[in-house]
């Protein structure tokens, strides 16, 4: 056979049309978008601004504080803020506040897992009900039920505890948390659950062999959120605590408050501590925390 007879290989993708000067067009999707480009930029202003204020806020002198520009460069900047924050009790805040996020997370998905694949497997009329109550907690704000949840409080003598901070936060959690996780498994396909169950998978092995792996960006996002409403919780730390013993770092900030002023620059060196590690977390988890609220983290 000769070489001219051989046959051409098959392309399996149609290439960009030529343009007449012979250049190949753009896919409309590489096009440049200022209005896009100019509306990320005015963002990220936003978003960096008051950051930078922040932080150059924190490296003032507090005798400078309050005539400092925070727009500005701090004329004399100093990291003795950083270090009255660190001797003032700054870890045990930050142990406590990991522990009590550590332990809503645990909750959250202890809980919510199961519920969530019940809730989408489960076609019945009671599953769908439970569900729907579930939901009705995105509705309820924790202010208008602090009053009964501090009755409760009292009465189990959880009251001035980390317990009384964890229980109620993971409740809130929750509802979001299942309203994730129960758009997360329904991305999975049918087929794959009919494929298990004619292998004599049992719903509990479908559960932890299936659903779980499948649901890893679900997941991700509800242990980011629950995390989050830990760590930035107020409110129930502020009613259901009342000594050093339990404090969170978000009580921690009324140390630089007193009847006589407040210290700015510590008060301000104390959010930038705190808001480190859950920025980090954030940095390593951001694909999966945007993946998972899109309602693509089971594909």
């Amino acid at each position: 056979m000769s070489h001219d007879t051989l046959p051409h290989p098959v392309k399996t993708g149609a290439a960009p049309a030529a343009r007449p000067d012979g250049r190949r067009r753009r896919h409309w999707t590489q096009r440049p978008n200022p209005l896009a480009g100019l509306g990320s930029f005015v963002w990220l202003v936003v978003v960096i601004v008051p950051i930078y204020a922040m932080i150059s806020a924190s490296l003032t002198p507090q005798d400078q504080a309050l005539g400092h520009n925070a727009l500005k460069p701090p004329g004399s900047p100093t990291w003795s803020n950083y270090s009255t924050v660190l001797h003032n009790s700054f870890f045990h805040l930050l142990w406590n506040t990991v522990l009590a996020a550590a332990a809503v997370v645990v909750i959250v998905l202890v809980l919510c897992v199961p519920l969530s694949y019940v809730a989408v497997r489960t076609r019945g009329f009671w599953s769908g009900a439970a569900f729907r109550v579930f939901l009705l907690g995105v509705a309820i704000p924790a202010q208008a039920v602090v009053v009964p949840l501090y009755l409760m409080i009292t009465k189990l003598n959880l009251y001035d505890s980390l317990l009384a901070i964890i229980l109620p936060t993971a409740a809130f959690a929750m509802p979001v948390a299942i309203l994730v996780l129960t758009g997360t498994m329904r991305d999975i396909s049918e087929e794959v659950y009919e494929a298990m169950a004619l292998d004599g998978a049992s719903p509990t092995r479908m559960l932890f062999q299936l659903v779980i792996p499948m649901s890893k960006g679900g997941i991700s996002t509800v242990v980011i959120y629950s995390a989050l409403q830990a760590w930035n919780g107020f409110l129930f730390p502020l009613i259901f605590t009342q000594s050093e013993g339990p404090r969170v770092l978000t009580l921690g900030l009324f140390t630089y408050m007193s009847q006589f002023g407040v210290n700015i620059p510590a008060l301000l060196s104390s959010v930038v501590l705190s808001g480190i590690p859950i920025f980090a977390v954030y940095l390593v988890a951001r694909r999966a925390l945007v993946g998972g609220l899109m309602g693509v983290g089971g594909k």
